[in-house]
């Protein structure tokens, strides 16, 4: 079963007690909440965590060539791949200095990276 509305004359569903299209009432006597809409504030950035994200990044990225320079022949290189779960986390943020700071660890990520592949492969 559909509710008419009276105003503009929409099928709205049953259980609507407003219309869709227009918004008029479809229950006698019931009147729409005021709804306050605030301004979107601008998110803060913590900065200890963003420290803290830049340690583990260059931690993890840069490992594989300092094992691969202490150890050579390693496998354990390859661990350096889990430098880049931090930068791709951040990169996906909605917030621009966040997703500036994920390209930044991307970088630094990829250059640990390829450095310990180099001393790897060598």
């Amino acid at each position: 079963m559909t509710r008419l509305c009276k105003n503009c004359g929409f099928e709205n569903q049953d259980e609507y007690d407003f219309c869709a299209k227009c918004g008029t009432a479809l229950v006698e006597g019931l009147e729409p909440r005021q709804i306050y809409v605030c301004a979107p504030q601008e998110l803060e950035v913590n900065k200890k965590a963003l420290i803290a994200a830049y340690i583990t990044t260059i931690f993890l990225s840069w490992s594989g060539a300092v094992f691969g320079l202490f150890y050579k022949n390693t496998i354990f290189s390859t661990f350096t791949f889990f430098g880049f779960f931090m930068p791709f986390f951040l990169v996906q943020s909605r917030h621009p200095a966040l997703r500036k700071h994920g390209l930044i660890l991307m970088a630094i990520s990829l250059a640990g990276v390829s450095l310990s592949f180099y001393i790897m492969m060598n």
